[in-house]
């Protein structure tokens, strides 16, 4: 892998830094978007060079609608990403998948209502493909290094599962979680959508490793779940998280897999990028470099 940064790591709800990250550095970058949610944090992760930033600021100051997702992605673009790894918490929606197990979803529900979720618009259009909204090659990496660790006794990993995002702040009704049952969902969160479909019109590969904090409040011992009880399982699934991550990197340079998504806008971009005023090529310049030669 001859990019200097070709991993990076967004870190979600309890996993506000890389505790084994050697040789660190603090770097803030300019993005057309304005800043970035925090600091990006550069490293050497298990003799891999990586980039990690704390989707919700290091004192976790964001809500998941002020997440800055375009100035993110747009920077881990400049550091030249190609593998972004995603670290969220969520609810489970779904017996099987409980309190402290892994999941690695394949697919999204997007019911996000108030946040900008593309670059394109202001004269440059563009549809991406996303049927298949995580790289399944990453994905699969992931999962076979979550499957490796080890984990909290009794913690599962779980592959093919459905995340639906939601908006927030607030949480779900319990008639709204009911419903997202009934729809085939199996995890709830307020994130990751959003930069899944920013990372794909970025030509990265993205995908997820969900780790479950709780039931959402379809079930019947929800009123149970106490605010100790979610915080100490962010603190056990955050420890999970840094040794899954240790381990994929490894994986990932060692096959850099190819991916669909690192070649998502060949076929996706319709406005003729000759006539686009120069001052919205130069802020697209990033994410559209190799279309505008």
């Amino acid at each position: 892998m001859t990019d200097t940064y070709a991993i990076g790591i967004i870190g979600g709800s309890g996993l506000y830094q890389m505790a084994d990250l050697q040789d660190v550095k603090e770097l803030r970058l300019d993005t057309p978007y304005g800043d970035t949610s925090d600091a990006l944090i550069t490293g050497i992760l298990e003799g891999v060079p990586v980039v990690f930033l704390a989707r919700h600021g290091r004192n976790h100051h964001l809500l998941p609608r002020e997440v800055p997702y375009r100035a993110n992605i747009h920077a881990m673009k400049q550091l030249g990403v190609k593998y972004l790894l995603s670290v969220a918490a969520v609810g489970s929606l779904k017996e099987s998948i409980r309190p402290l197990d892994l999941v690695i979803p394949e697919q999204f529900i997007d019911r996000t209502q108030d946040r900008p979720s593309t670059f394109f618009g202001n004269g440059v259009v563009a549809h991406i493909a996303f049927g298949e909204p995580i790289c399944l090659q990453l994905a699969e990496l992931l999962t076979q290094a979550a499957e490796a660790v080890e984990r909290p006794v009794g913690a599962r990993v779980h592959r093919g599962a459905t995340y639906l995002c939601m908006e927030g702040p607030a949480f779900s009704t319990k008639a709204e979680s009911l419903l997202y049952r009934q729809w085939g969902a199996s995890v709830i969160g307020m994130t990751n959508v959003t930069e899944a479909k920013l990372a794909r019109e970025a030509e990265i590969a993205y995908a997820t490793l969900a780790l479950v904090t709780d039931y959402d409040c379809w079930h019947p011992d929800h009123d149970s779940v106490t605010v100790a009880m979610v915080l100490d399982h962010l603190q056990r699934n955050a420890q999970t998280a840094q040794r899954v991550m240790r381990l994929v990197v490894q994986r990932i340079a060692e096959t850099a897999p190819i991916s669909k998504a690192h070649s998502a806008l060949r076929s996706a971009i319709l406005s003729d990028l000759r006539l686009v005023n120069p001052d919205r090529l130069r802020q697209l310049e990033v994410i559209l470099k190799p279309y505008l030669t």
